[in-house]
């Protein structure tokens, strides 16, 4: 069956059509050599059409912190304040198909007028909390809601990837866990934008840690490596209980960004990072070698004009290699 053109995609998902969105998603999502041009084409045009204040949400912390509850009350909320929002879900992989291990994925359920896209996927042998596909998926959905949320796989320390995605990222803590003095040691505090401590309704445990947190943060303001105090909100999506205070902070920060440009600065810092990434997958350290190094590549990316995929063409071709 025939491919429908570009132009149509594209109006589709900026319309926010279902079947043009999923359409989409599956054309960034094929890993076949001779995509790449179609690719480009489809998300060089949305990048020129999609508003500026569509913002992407990265959702992140360890497993049973209860990130799937929340952003599915995050979702609610944004549906009654009028916004639709897209959803990219990375999950563990399974051992023998490979496929996502959709885990609590099925809380995410909304109505069929609702305007919500949901996409799972596999985090593979991907490191640092994504998809290899994640980033192309973003994209769609952004150019298609208002908020796109990308939850990560929820591996842990490694997760740091998403900073380079998101216009705002939220760490999502379990109360008592433990995670938040190994989080401060491998230096994932001066990540997030936002702290939410989850499941608010487990009392004292659940206050201490946010005034641990909180202690923490205040130590790193002082030594004066923020710009942005990340609020730390107690909240519980079981209950109800301050999600919209989570919303909220999301929507400070993001106006945060408009200052001074930060958010133009930090869009193209991930432009480079996916770039990058497309490069280092599929040519290695071979490929680095030809490009004369890591900073050579970068160097050469935040030179090149377009969108990230243009920038990994023109490095492959720098590099002599088949792009």
């Amino acid at each position: 069956m025939a491919e429908p053109p570009v132009e149509r995609l594209v109006s589709g998902v900026l319309e926010a059509d279902g079947e043009a969105i999923a359409e989409a998603l599956a054309t960034v999502e094929d890993t076949r050599g001779d995509t790449l041009p179609r690719q480009r084409e489809l998300l060089g045009r949305l990048e020129a059409e999609t508003p500026r204040e569509h913002s992407i949400v990265g959702l992140t912390g360890p497993p049973g912190a209860g990130k799937s509850t929340l952003a599915g009350a995050l979702i609610r909320l944004w549906l009654e304040r009028g916004a639709g929002v897209g959803m990219v879900a990375v999950d563990p992989s399974s051992r023998h198909s490979g496929g996502a291990l959709l885990g609590d994925r099925a809380r995410l359920r909304f109505a069929a007028e609702d305007r919500v896209f949901v996409r799972s996927m596999a985090a593979r042998d991907q490191l640092g909390g994504l998809a290899p596909a994640t980033r192309g998926a973003a994209a769609v959905l952004r150019a298609a809601y208002p908020w796109t949320i990308v939850e990560t796989v929820g591996v842990g320390q490694s997760e740091v990837d998403v900073a380079t995605l998101a216009d705002s990222v939220v760490l999502v803590l379990q109360p008592g866990s433990g995670d938040t003095l190994q989080f401060m040691k491998a230096g994932i505090l001066e990540i997030p934008d936002v702290l939410v401590v989850h499941k608010w309704d487990l009392g004292a445990v659940a206050e201490r840690t946010r005034a641990d947190l909180e202690s923490m943060l205040a130590l790193q303001s002082v030594s004066g490596k923020l710009d942005w105090s990340p609020p730390v909100v107690g909240a519980s999506a079981e209950t109800g209980h301050a999600v919209a205070q989570v919303a909220d902070a999301v929507e400070a920060h993001r106006q945060h960004l408009e200052i001074g440009d930060a958010l133009g600065e930090r869009r193209a810092r991930g432009r480079v990072a996916w770039a990058m990434e497309r490069f280092e997958q599929r040519y290695g350290a071979l490929g680095l070698e030809r490009v004369g190094g890591r900073e050579a590549a970068e160097r050469s990316v935040r030179e090149a004009a377009g969108t990230a995929l243009d920038a990994f063409s023109s490095l492959a071709t720098r590099a002599g290699l088949e792009s």
